[in-house]
C-alpha cells in the first residue's frame, strides 16, 4: 500500500512540474519566488529531445 502511495505522489510531483513549466518558463517568464526551479526546468529542456513543428509534419520512418 505504501508503494502505491509513493508512486502516486511521484506522479503528482511530475505533473506539477509540467504545469509549472508550461505556465512560466515555456512562455519566457520566471517562476515567482522560485527562479532556481525555472532555471532547472530550462536546463532539463536543453538536455532532452524536443519536438518542433517540422517534426510534427514529418512522416514516421520504419526502423528496418
Amino acid at each position: 500500500m505504501f508503494l502505491i502511495l509513493l508512486v502516486l505522489l511521484a506522479a503528482v510531483a511530475v505533473a506539477a512540474l509540467v504545469v509549472l513549466y508550461v505556465a512560466y518558463p515555456h512562455r519566457g517568464e520566471e517562476i515567482p519566488r522560485a527562479a532556481w526551479l525555472g532555471d532547472a526546468l530550462a536546463r532539463g529542456r536543453s538536455a532532452l529531445p524536443v519536438l518542433t513543428e517540422d517534426d510534427a509534419h514529418r512522416p514516421l520512418t520504419s526502423r528496418r
